[in-house]
């Protein structure tokens, strides 16, 4: 195995897994343990698989259980888990899965997001519920006349598309994360649509909405934009998008298709657009690790692809997250957290008062230079990209990987990029054919604006 350098006590989840299930096998009397997971809609995401026979390692068999169906969670999205094969296993998921319990913020997270109360029901191998998946077909329209609209943390990026061509393009500066009144909201998104469509013409065919946050149904669910709002206000926060473009198909006289979809998914589709092909999977490491996926289909699946939350690491004394509270989930890997974290492992002193996001300069600066200790840093965050890559395709179907984000500039980004094309070829040559790349210049400049006006099909 290929160790960081400044992490040797790093466990790869793929890697536990697969000694997991070799383990397993010795046994003549494995047991077989299906697991399916509910999102909205009735989509059911199934997987199967065996486990040692209870009583031999109930510990292990739970921690491997559990460490999948947190996967499943964070990749798919859901709020009830079905579970088959081992009545001792489905006790202790149901105990962590609850109010209070070891996966509390999980629990809670899914049952606001899907608005209905989490649980784990426990089920025969005939009664368990069976796949059934979703496609969700957007992307790729470029027909008419269309705005691109991608909502940031600190500004709003809003394109005037005709025919795929940009017509224009800018960058409006807001404030979201310090305004509590969910009318500056809706009147900053308003005028900031009619701006584009006045470049339009004065109409527009389809509008494309890329955001940060969970989105269900064209909902913010889950949303950083909007964190300042009160709780009270939270049914108007999930209208936020859908209100603005009702007040302008009003105003219009003529229904909008529009579609929204979280930033991360806009940007894998972005990328699948530049590449021409499909099976996209875009990583963005800046303040955490934001990801998108496209199909083979050229489609998004409708899956939340929140791996921030999903654990990579199986080592039970990694760096806990703060906010979910589990450890070794991928925010502490593919971030500046994650810079941070190996800035102390490197001897690198960083001034406390600085802000991370001046920390990672400082990193990336003494890189610059040709500071060894600092290439250690993004070397190590190299190896641990080839084995999460690895895992993630227990989940996804790869063919590209697209590295965006703050943490991939410079030569730190370019260290990344090796380091993870090497260790993935000699870990992992089935995975061989897995292109791992960077934004083209194209992607960097209208990729995003086009994606996001691309997302519905016209009327």
């Amino acid at each position: 195995m290929t160790k960081p350098v400044l992490e040797p006590e790093f466990k790869p989840a793929i890697v536990e897994l697969r000694n997991f299930f070799n383990d397993v096998k010795k046994y003549s009397n494995k047991q077989h343990l299906i697991v399916a997971v509910e999102r909205a809609n009735g989509y059911i995401y199934r997987k199967e698989f065996d486990i040692l026979p209870d009583g031999v390692d109930d510990e292990r068999n739970t921690f491997i259980v559990e460490r999948i169906i947190k996967c499943i969670l964070w990749v798919v999205g859901g709020f009830k888990i079905y579970i088959a094969g081992s009545n001792i296993v489905f006790n202790n998921i149901k105990k962590y899965y609850s109010n209070g319990g070891l996966r509390d913020f999980d629990y809670h997270f899914m049952s606001t997001v899907f608005e209905k109360e989490m649980s784990v029901v426990e089920c025969t191998y005939k009664n368990i519920p069976q796949m059934k998946a979703s496609s969700v077909s957007v992307g790729g329209h470029l027909e008419g006349r269309r705005i691109g609209f991608d909502v940031g943390g600190s500004d709003i990026k809003v394109s005037a598309v005709k025919d795929g061509e940009v017509l224009s393009s800018e960058e409006i500066v807001w404030l979201p994360k310090l305004n509590e009144d969910i009318n500056y909201h809706y009147n900053f998104f308003y005028k900031a649509m009619k701006s584009a469509i006045d470049k339009l013409g004065g109409d527009v065919d389809a509008i494309g909405i890329s955001t940060a946050g969970v989105i269900v149904e064209n909902r913010p669910m889950v949303s950083s934009i909007f964190i300042k709002v009160p709780k009270e206000n939270f049914e108007l926060v999930k209208g936020a998008y859908i209100n603005t473009v009702k007040r302008l198909e009003k105003e219009l006289g003529h229904p909008i298709p529009f579609e929204v979809a979280n930033d991360g998914d806009v940007t894998a589709l972005a990328g699948a657009l530049d590449l021409k092909d499909n099976c996209v999977l875009g990583i963005a490491m800046g303040t955490s690790e934001a990801v998108g996926y496209v199909d083979k289909n050229g489609n998004l699946p409708g899956w939340f692809s929140e791996l921030a939350f999903m654990p990579v690491d199986f080592n039970k004394k990694a760096m806990v997250d703060e906010w979910s509270r589990d450890f070794g989930v991928g925010c502490k890997y593919f971030s500046q957290d994650a810079v941070i974290k190996l800035s102390s492992r490197a001897g690198i002193e960083l001034d406390e008062k600085l802000t991370l996001a001046e920390k990672l300069k400082v990193v990336q600066k003494l890189n610059e230079e040709g500071h060894q200790s600092a290439n250690q840093i993004f070397e190590s965050i190299g190896v641990y990209l080839a084995y999460a890559l690895a895992f993630y395709a227990e989940f996804y179907e790869i063919k590209h990987v697209l590295l965006l984000g703050r943490v991939t500039s410079g030569k730190g980004g370019e260290t990344i990029l090796k380091v993870a094309r090497e260790t993935l070829l000699k870990e992992f040559p089935e995975y061989k054919n897995i292109d791992i790349g960077m934004p083209s210049d194209f992607m960097r400049r209208l990729g995003q604006s086009i994606a996001a006006a691309s997302l519905p099909k016209s009327k």
